[in-house]
């Protein structure tokens, strides 16, 4: 049986270039944030980390040299996680675009949330098989339950709905792919504005993680997001799920406002020469 890791304890990298920059960072299980100047490689810090797990998470095997994770519990050999950059090329290849069904979908993040639409229909299965589940074993509190396995999907509706209230657009409730009405007018999620898909895109990543504990790397987030989204993109993340661990890159100040101080890093303090 596979086991996954809770959360990652330390990332260590012999070295980040050429032999240069020695790299130990030790990790809390909830936030981190990773800020520094231009080029003194936040990214690559979490680039080299990634292309160490395998697509489905595995990572003792495929670790890159010279890097290494310790994670908890310590024996896990897997570990669930997500990553999101803030960089949307304005085009996909052709042989992207000729794999979906999609007119709509012309950028990276047009296609990101195409495949996040997929994984948001899953979702909706396994939480209306676990509702019904829960009805039909005739517990006393069968109905407080089916109410909890609803509330993450609600809760993310509402955030969404509230971020997006100065536009007055509003996610439709009764359709299993997400769309939006604005002024008794149906649009698609394709046809939001950058900030609008960027924070969409990393919200509905969240959630459909289905509360399992997983770590999300995001490269420098802030980009395209209106600063009162900046400063309440963490808070979000970690109510959607509590079980997440967040790695995250940042230039912008705004985003550690709101009580997420403690939780900042410099590349400079865990780095030697």
């Amino acid at each position: 049986m596979q086991k996954y890791a809770e959360y990652i304890q330390q990332i260590e990298i012999d070295s980040l270039w050429s032999g240069r920059k020695h790299v130990v960072w030790d990790l809390d299980p909830k936030v981190n944030v990773l800020s520094g100047m231009n080029g003194e490689g936040k990214s690559t810090i979490l680039n080299k980390v990634v292309k160490s797990l395998s697509g489905n998470g595995e990572f003792p095997s495929h670790m890159l040299k010279g890097v290494r994770l310790k994670v908890f519990p310590e024996d896990a050999k897997w570990i669930r996680y997500d990553v999101i950059r803030s960089m949307d090329n304005p085009t996909l290849s052709r042989e992207s675009l000729e794999r979906i069904d999609q007119p709509l979908v012309v950028s990276e993040l047009d296609f990101r949330l195409y495949q996040l639409q997929r994984r948001y229909l899953d979702y909706q299965v396994n939480i209306g098989n676990r509702i019904i589940k829960a009805i039909q074993s005739g517990d006393p509190d069968a109905a407080a339950q089916a109410q909890q396995l609803s509330q993450p999907k609600q809760r993310f509706q509402d955030m969404i709905d509230d971020l997006f209230s100065d536009t007055g657009k509003k996610v439709v409730r009764t359709e299993n792919e997400i769309s939006f009405m604005q002024m008794d007018e149906r649009l698609s999620a394709y046809k939001l504005s950058s900030g609008e898909k960027q924070v969409l895109t990393i919200l509905l990543t969240v959630l459909v993680e289905d509360n399992l504990p997983y770590v999300l790397f995001l490269d420098e987030p802030e980009i395209s997001l209106h600063i009162e989204w900046q400063q309440r993109l963490i808070g979000m993340i970690c109510e959607l799920n509590p079980n997440v661990q967040l790695i995250m890159t940042t230039h912008a100040p705004s985003i550690i406002m709101d009580k997420w101080g403690d939780y900042v890093t410099n590349v400079s303090d865990i780095t030697d020469q």
